[in-house]
């Protein structure tokens, strides 16, 4: 139900050893959905996650994202992500941050980052293949009209994005539709942003999100508390009704329309960096 999500098990105040349990304790105690990117903390992320499932490989189904827009720099951090991760294969490998709208184009064009994934998925080093984006659900549609079988398919799932560029309500009827498999993530927004400016709970948020038809939830954890908040969260939930949901959407309506809380789809500080030098941004942006 919930997934360990690798951008926030790595950040800076934890030591390797303390990246190490949390990804280790989280297995033990029946999470097996591992989340990671070739990007995250310059590998580190990755790194760290290939040391804790030492042991524990065969009990997660262990997924990172590739970064690279064309077949040679897609290769490369494959290459590098399955070295890392210390594994000869990458249970599901997904183009990270489908945010620009020529991003599909790039992928898809002749020597495109497509060809190297479907030559890893022929040659056993992948299994599943998909994309994420978290801009804009115009985006992800063009992922999706483009003849390709995607297995899996990762986006924004909170409480908030029902009024406001919603993904749930514009991708979902799609990946239903076709049977994918759906990631969702950012349910407290980022960095708790709807639980800093909404007010709300992280029990209303995760429970939410749970609630829509995903097939598992990434949960940002850097701390064993958070760890066993969200464990907690999956161990007693209880689907929301269409009533519940509806009165918690009509609760934020009046914040959520403008996008004041999701920050990661009006502006580019949740964008990565290797991605916003790949399309000619400053690599470092200007403060707020």
């Amino acid at each position: 139900m919930v997934g360990l999500g690798g951008g926030h098990v790595c950040r800076k105040h934890l030591r390797p050893e303390d990246s190490i349990k949390l990804i280790q304790v989280a297995v033990d105690e029946g999470i097996t959905f591992m989340d990671n990117a070739w990007d995250y903390w310059d590998g580190e992320s990755e790194r760290r996650m290939g040391k804790a499932l030492q042991g524990r490989r065969d009990d997660v189904v262990l997924m990172t994202k590739v970064c690279g827009r064309d077949r040679k720099t897609a290769e490369e951090h494959l290459h590098d992500s399955l070295t890392r991760l210390q594994t000869d294969v990458i249970d599901i490998w997904q183009f990270h941050e489908i945010n620009y709208d020529n991003d599909p184009e790039w992928l898809f064009r002749s020597g495109g980052a497509i060809e190297a994934a479907v030559a890893a998925q022929k040659a056993g080093k992948v299994r599943f293949l998909g994309f994420t984006g978290h801009k804009s659900p115009h985006i992800l549609s063009k992922m999706l009209e483009i003849d390709f079988p995607w297995d899996t398919c990762q986006f924004p799932t909170n409480v908030m994005d029902y009024h406001f560029r919603s993904f749930t309500q514009e991708i979902f009827p799609v990946t239903e539709a076709r049977n994918l498999g759906v990631i969702g993530m950012k349910s407290l927004g980022g960095d708790a942003q709807i639980i800093k400016g909404a007010g709300l709970t992280a029990t209303e948020c995760r429970t939410y999100a749970l609630s829509l038809p995903i097939s598992t939830l990434i949960c940002g954890v850097e701390s064993l508390e958070n760890l066993q908040q969200d464990i907690e969260i999956a161990r007693t939930f209880q689907p929301m009704t269409d009533a519940e949901m509806t009165t918690l959407r009509e609760r934020v309506r009046e914040e959520a329309t403008d996008g004041r809380h999701e920050w990661f789809k009006t502006t580019q500080y949740y964008d990565s960096k290797v991605h916003r030098l790949q399309h000619g941004f400053p690599e470092e942006l200007p403060k707020r």
